[in-house]
């Protein structure tokens, strides 16, 4: 350690000193001797609040010191531009000791911060992937001034761009901008969530030219304290059900009448939150915008009829900047006891002071959500808290047995002890074919260099390390298709420039960024209109809206209409982009969660009785054991266990490959949990048919339906049709874990 610190800039040692550290971290020591000592690209990866920030900077502040250089010398890319507002809070003062500059760039930033960049670019850049696209898009002459002697480009919560086209987004900036200034920078990835680190690395630094070290470090161990309560939102509880009772001596008793206690009527799981907020300073974690406005006007509500002040804030990407930002700045206030209700946009690392719990409602989807959510807590040196609060309707008397399983209580489960046992966190998803970027690199290519022939723009954009799985036949066929639309034409030389209609689009400051903004579309029933709704799911698929379901006839997206049509069942859950997401091994693990007899300590009375319930009826039922359970007379239940899109390729295995001698019906889809049906056909004969259908050789695009063009990446619908088919079919779908899954079953 004497040596690594000995090797810091005078400047850097002082901070040192200033904090009153008796020594460096290891992650510390191990990122300084890989950024000193080797000239690869570095994955650090260490638990949230370890201070791999500082493990990365100090290296860099320090070779920047010494050897000043004559442009930027480092970006830092951040996925939120809270998360760039905090890290140049932290690192300001840092920076000007050693007389290093520190800028930051998005769109909440003021003009005259960023000409004064643009005058005497130096220092550290933090930028927005989709500010760093505006950059490359409107300065492209200046980017060898800006960043002609560019050393570092460090990315934070790397694991957040791993798996989406956000990601491959900015890997795809980071090699456009190289190439420009003609520069090969080192790669710094920072996450405290990485499941598989070489995996990463080599996405890292896919493109570079260079290796990636992983430092390797032994951390100790982390303080957890964990709790799961599950509630019915109305009626009596499990354990009241039952009449369980257990010791809960693990939680502080509930506030009485007296200390200010929710509603008679109130939603018993938000009760409890609200209760349990009181005095401290808390996050609230929802999977969804509008859960996160509901559950937070629902808080406020019980405020008002206690006579409380209000102390709920509310924080997600929807805001408008001066809300989050007074939302950021009042948590900050250690002086405060506030609880602030917010989706992912609080997930990552924003320093919000000394947070005491952190709530989540219902089961996040991945095991990464979860350990960065808990990660938010536990600052300071204390232990991280996370209580989860499963709430769901209760069974109708005739529900059957796959609907009176407690789905998000057993993903909650799973979630936990994956990471307890194994440490086993997401991988990164390499299967896409990322069509919608290749639309979105190409026109900003074209957009920012003007013109190009064509293959000159295919050398540029296939080239690209995210397109590496994506050939020329494609991408002429993409090229005949955007020239015929208008969003690019040919001149009299022969070369290709941005058309009329491709103009609008890159003209849009929405066209910076390539996920799905939240545009709302308006739902009709023939005449009738039931009212909007974000994203909707692809057609012949179910919504739900007006207190009732509707099954989706016709998707306008031109005109945002979505018809829809009346019927009858469950809604289930939609396939879009991360975090919908759920990967098989979470699923396998609900399956053993409900065969084993373990008692999970961190489950409370109600949550416990749950489970007991559900372990109870799950195995009479004979769905442990079987992967399909008759559900009385002609009706049946597949339970696969398999992750969204291996359970997507199933279920349209069997719509479009099964015989129709089966006589299969009345198909009710539970993603990715369960399906329902009709059949005349015995267990023995659908799987076996079943067997038969996967095993086959088949072209994955037989499971796209007739006339579907299954459209949910932002820029997919001004794709040719053959390739939003070809990039679902083969890009999307799991065949392989599909298939292994319904050959183990023969």
């Amino acid at each position: 350690m004497a040596g690594i610190f000995d090797r810091f800039a005078p400047f850097v040692q002082d901070f040192v000193y200033a904090h009153d550290w008796e020594s460096l971290r290891a992650i510390q020591v191990a990122a300084a001797d890989a950024i000193f000592n080797t000239d690869e690209n570095v994955l650090l990866t260490s638990f949230t609040a370890s201070g791999k920030t500082e493990a990365a900077f100090f290296p860099i502040l320090t070779e920047l010191w010494e050897d000043p250089p004559a442009s930027a010398g480092c970006i830092y890319v951040g996925p939120l531009k809270a998360l760039i507002n905090d890290q140049f809070y932290r690192l300001a003062d840092l920076c000007a000791e050693g007389g290093i500059p520190v800028w930051h760039w998005h769109g909440d930033v003021a003009a005259s911060h960023k000409a004064r960049f643009m005058e005497h670019p130096s220092g550290i850049l933090q930028i927005t992937p989709e500010s760093l696209e505006a950059l490359l898009l409107h300065r492209h002459t200046a980017i060898p001034q800006l960043f002609g002697d560019l050393r570092f480009v460090v990315i934070d919560e790397v694991h957040a761009l791993l798996r989406g086209d956000r990601g491959a987004q900015t890997l795809c900036l980071i090699e456009r901008l190289s190439r420009r200034a003609g520069v090969c920078p080192r790669r710094i990835g920072l996450s405290a969530t990485i499941g598989d680190p070489d995996a990463a690395a080599r996405l890292l630094s896919h493109g570079s030219g260079r290796g990636c070290t992983v430092p390797r470090v032994k951390e100790s161990a982390q303080r957890w304290r964990i709790s799961m309560e599950h509630f019915y939102t109305h009626g009596p509880q499990a354990s009241e059900q039952q009449g369980a009772r257990a010791d809960d001596a693990a939680l502080e008793n509930a506030p009485s009448p007296e200390a200010g206690a929710a509603p008679a009527n109130a939603d018993p799981g938000i009760g409890y939150i609200y209760e349990h907020t009181q005095g401290r300073k808390c996050l609230v974690f929802s999977n969804s915008r509008e859960e996160c406005e509901a559950v937070t006007s629902t808080l406020r509500s019980y405020c008002e009829h206690t006579g409380e002040p209000n102390r709920f804030l509310i924080h997600h990407g929807n805001l408008s900047s001066s809300f989050r930002e007074t939302a950021e700045e009042l948590m900050r206030d250690e002086e405060v006891a506030l609880t602030t209700c917010t989706t992912s946009t609080l997930e990552l690392g924003i320093d919000i002071g000394r947070l005491e719990r952190a709530f989540q409602i219902d089961a996040p989807f991945t095991v990464s959500s979860f350990l960065q959510r808990m990660g938010r807590t536990g600052r300071r040196g204390q232990p991280s808290e996370m209580r989860f609060v499963m709430r769901e309707d209760p069974p109708e008397p005739r529900a059957t047995m796959p609907e009176a399983i407690p789905w998000k209580l057993l993903q909650g489960i799973s979630l936990v002890q994956l990471y307890l046992e194994e440490r086993w966190v997401e991988p990164p998803d390499a299967r896409r074919l990322r069509y919608s970027l290749l639309y979105h690199q190409t026109m900003a290519t074209l957009a920012s260099c003007g013109e190009l022939t064509p293959a000159q723009l295919a050398g540029r954009v296939l080239s690209l390390s995210p397109f590496s799985r994506i050939g020329e036949d494609d991408y002429r066929l993409l090229l005949r298709h955007l020239l015929e639309a208008d969003h690019i034409e040919r001149t009299e030389t022969g070369g290709l420039i941005v058309g009329l209609a491709g103009e609008r689009i890159t003209n849009s400051f929405r066209f910076y960024g390539v996920f799905v903004e939240s545009e709302e579309y308006t739902v009709r029933s023939e005449s009738q209109e039931l009212g909007t709704v974000v994203q909707p799911p692809p057609v012949g698929e179910k919504l739900a809206i007006a207190g009732s379901v509707w099954i989706v006839e016709e998707v306008d997206h031109k005109r945002r209409l979505v018809y829809v049509t009346q019927v009858k069942g469950k809604v289930p859950a939609y396939f879009g982009e991360c975090p919908g997401d759920i990967d098989t091994r979470i699923l396998e693990r609900m399956r053993q969660v409900l065969m084993e007899d373990a008692s999970y300590p961190y489950l409370q009375e109600n949550a416990r009785a749950r489970l007991v319930h559900a372990r109870r009826a799950a195995r009479a039922a004979g769905a442990t054991a079987s992967p399909l359970i008759n559900l009385g007379g002609d009706t049946w239940a597949l339970f696969p266990w398999l992750g969204t899109y291996a359970f997507i390729a199933l279920e349209r295995v069997i719509k479009r490959r099964l015989p129709a001698a089966l006589g299969i019906k009345g198909m009710d889809v539970c993603r990715p949990y369960y399906i329902q049906f009709r059949m005349e056909a015995s267990a023995d004969g659908f799987l076996a048919a079943l067997a038969d259908a996967a095993a086959e050789e088949f072209d994955p695009i037989e499971l796209v339906y007739p006339g579907e063009i299954p459209v949910f990446d932002k820029y997919d619908e001004f794709l040719p049709p053959e390739l939003v088919r070809k990039g679902f079919a083969r890009g999307v779908l799991d065949m392989g874990g599909m298939r292994g899954r319904v050959l183990s079953w023969r």
